[in-house]
């Protein structure tokens, strides 16, 4: 295994930078005259990128940039020891000594722990005192392959050793859990970790901490986490499995306030344990990120997240019944859908359906094409049939949980019974979810608490919601459907081309995000009822929402061919992938472009989507496929006419951002 840094990788008082970024340079330029990188570039960028993320500097004078990158092949570590002390972010002052970590996208365990064992060292004083006063590259680099060896006195950060707390005699020992982790997991997670640890011994504090880094994470032990009085999340991204934290109270705070301020975090994590209005971890599946630092959410994130929680769990049963179909179409016939169930039911590969049973005009690929492709469209059929009953199931289950399955699948159900539509679900959903979240919150006696949840709740909130449905709502949401069915059959020209445009510019607004899924939905929600009525309207919907999610990725894909100059490394990497996301119909390849520049990628990816709306509208493309792109061709009738529509959208976002990078003055960042 190649060395982590060598003499040729460390810098003592000889870079004279004033800048963060300045002295990332250097130290890239080392990597690369080491031999460990080929150009300086894209190793630049991806820790300048990282470093706009979160600042690296650390409390004590030292600082961390770090990344993932193709651009090494080999994990590595470069060490500078500066004449004049640059500020990368730290709130006690600027840092003398910087360490840059690169570490390739494919590393190993092995080298994933040592760096992380690094960090572990850097928190030690005499450690960091050392390195401050060695008089050669030699003595750093034994320095550090000291620090990192694995040895029975040093434990990895993976497994530390339990440090016996200390508290004054006669009081209980506090006892917490916390869990630590950044974007990438290679040094913030561990250093919080250990900080955190150093100020719990300090104060007689029973911690147990996992940290979810890239060298893997061990999990807490059950017996710790029930134990624990409250729970710390010093973490920049997601964490994993939080669910085992459900009713704990919770702290939450970035990474970097549990290396620079690990004792205040600990002391808030002990008054939360005693207020009984501290926020809790939810047992929902939910980022609690979302309801903010008090626990409190805001109406329309609150609408928002709801209504996702019902598409989320909607769209795999429209993936897979929609794919169902169009393979049953393409082994069937169109035509199939008359004889589908008879054939699927009465007949199997040892006794396919005679000629007279199939279509008279049937088109498929004969009888054992019209048997699979019958098989095919009748599981699509039933898929697709579980569509609103899982937006509205799902719905009530973002409001109430588990209790609002079940009221929210039968509303959905009697929604779809009485063609009141994607409409119909939603307000049954939400219905079934307002009832069950109201009865959850009643104060009832012990011996009946336990029933609220599998009984009494589904079955008062399936009567009302259910019930109102039948009676009073459904019918006229029922018309509202059928009527704006009609409106959508009766377009043609201009108004379709209006729609069109319309769509296109919402499935480009966010790139995968609440508008552009408001419009996925709306497309998805017709294309059963479609198929079983022959209306085509709805399957144009959805031809036209597809074409136009692709245009983002691909568009930009083009530009970053077209003029290599405008866009840094990074970005002309993530343009050949983009190609692929985007022929499938994936548009959040087009992120990682938005992300760095909004106010030009968002409107030029808005102005071809929307031309390539208005024309997929206007050719009177259908698809019976909800996703994939030109991998389901055969699920897109006029696919040339369709591709044509994309690549027309593709050309004009690619020129239209090129025109923008060229011809507009990007603002410069804050500082």
């Amino acid at each position: 295994m190649m060395a982590i840094i060598t003499e040729e990788l460390v810098s003592l008082d000889r870079i004279t930078a004033t800048q963060p970024r300045e002295v990332i340079q250097a130290l890239a330029q080392q990597i690369v005259t080491a031999g460990r990188a080929s150009d300086a570039e894209p190793l630049i960028t991806s820790a300048w990128a990282r470093e706009e993320q979160s600042a690296t500097g650390m409390p004590g004078g030292f600082a961390i940039p770090h990344c993932r990158t193709s651009a090494v092949s080999e994990p590595t570590l470069a060490f500078a020891r500066l004449g004049t002390a640059v500020d990368f972010g730290s709130f006690d002052g600027p840092a003398d000594l910087v360490f840059l970590i690169a570490v390739p996208e494919t590393a190993s365990q092995d080298h994933l722990k040592i760096l992380s064992a690094l960090a572990t060292g850097l928190m030690q004083d005499d450690f960091v005192t050392a390195l401050r006063s060695a008089g050669s590259a030699s003595e750093v680099v034994a320095l550090i392959d000291s620090a990192v060896a694995p040895t029975e006195e040093q434990p990895s950060a993976e497994e530390p050793t339990a440090q016996e707390p200390t508290a004054e005699a006669g009081e209980p020992v506090r006892r917490l859990v916390a869990v630590t982790a950044c974007p990438t997991g290679i040094a913030h997670t561990y250093m919080a970790a250990d900080a955190l640890k150093q100020a719990a011994q300090a104060r007689g504090i029973d911690l147990h901490v996992e940290t979810q880094g890239s060298a893997g994470s061990t999990p807490l032990p059950a017996s710790a986490i029930a134990d624990a009085e409250a729970v710390i999340f010093a973490v920049d991204v997601d964490v994993r499995d939080k669910s085992r934290f459900a009713g704990k109270p919770v702290v939450a705070a970035r990474v970097k306030r549990g290396i620079d301020d690990p004792g205040a975090l600990l002391d808030d994590a002990l008054r939360a344990a005693q207020d009984p209005n501290a926020a809790v971890v939810s047992s929902e599946s939910e980022d609690e990120a979302a309801t903010g630092e008090h626990g409190r959410e805001s109406f329309g994130r609150s609408v928002q997240r709801v209504l996702m929680t019902g598409v989320s769990y909607m769209i795999p049963f429209v993936a897979a019944g929609g794919l169902l179909i169009a393979l049953g179409f393409l082994l069937g016939g169109y035509n199939i859908t008359d004889v589908a169930s008879d054939i699927a039911f009465n007949h199997s590969l040892w006794n396919l359906p005679t000629a007279a049973e199939l279509p008279a005009d049937f088109h498929g690929w004969g009888a054992l094409g019209g048997y699979l492709g019958s098989v095919f469209f009748t599981m699509g059929s039933a898929a697709m049939g579980f569509l609103v009953p899982a937006l509205a199931g799902y719905i009530a289950y973002g409001m109430a949980d588990r209790p609002g399955i079940a009221p929210g699948f039968t509303a959905g159900a009697v929604a779809l019974s009485m063609d009141a539509g994607f409409i119909g679900g939603i307000v049954g959903g939400v219905l079934a979810g307002a009832v069950a979240y109201w009865f959850r919150r009643l104060d009832v006696p012990r011996w009946l608490a336990g029933l609220m949840p599998v009984v009494i709740i589904p079955l008062v909130a399936t009567i009302v919601a259910a019930g109102l449905m039948l009676l009073v709502l459904g019918g006229p949401i029922a018309a509202l459907t059928a009527s704006l069915e009609g409106w959508l059959e009766s377009m043609t020209g201009s108004a379709a081309a209006l729609l069109g445009v319309i769509l296109g510019l919402m499935m480009c607004f966010d790139l995968g995000g609440p508008v552009n899924k408001v419009a996925y939905s709306f497309a998805v929600a017709g294309v059963s009822g479609a198929v079983a009525a022959g209306s085509e309207a709805p399957l144009m919907i959805m031809a036209t929402v597809m074409a136009a999610g692709m245009v983002p990725p691909l568009g930009l894909a083009l530009a970053t061919f077209l003029d290599r100059k405008l866009f840094t490394v990074a970005e002309r990497e993530n343009g050949k992938t983009a190609v692929l996301l985007g022929a499938a119909f994936i548009s959040e390849g087009a992120i990682p472009f938005a992300a760095s520049d909004p106010l030009r990628v968002l409107p030029a990816s808005m102005l071809g989507g929307a031309v390539t709306g208005a024309l997929t509208m206007v050719f009177s493309v259908t698809s019976y496929a909800p996703h994939g792109g030109v991998f389901v061709a055969f699920a897109i009738d006029s696919f040339l006419l369709f591709l044509l529509a994309v690549l027309a959208g593709a050309a004009l976002t690619a020129l239209s951002v090129i025109a923008l990078k060229r011809w507009t003055r990007k603002a410069p960042a804050a500082a």
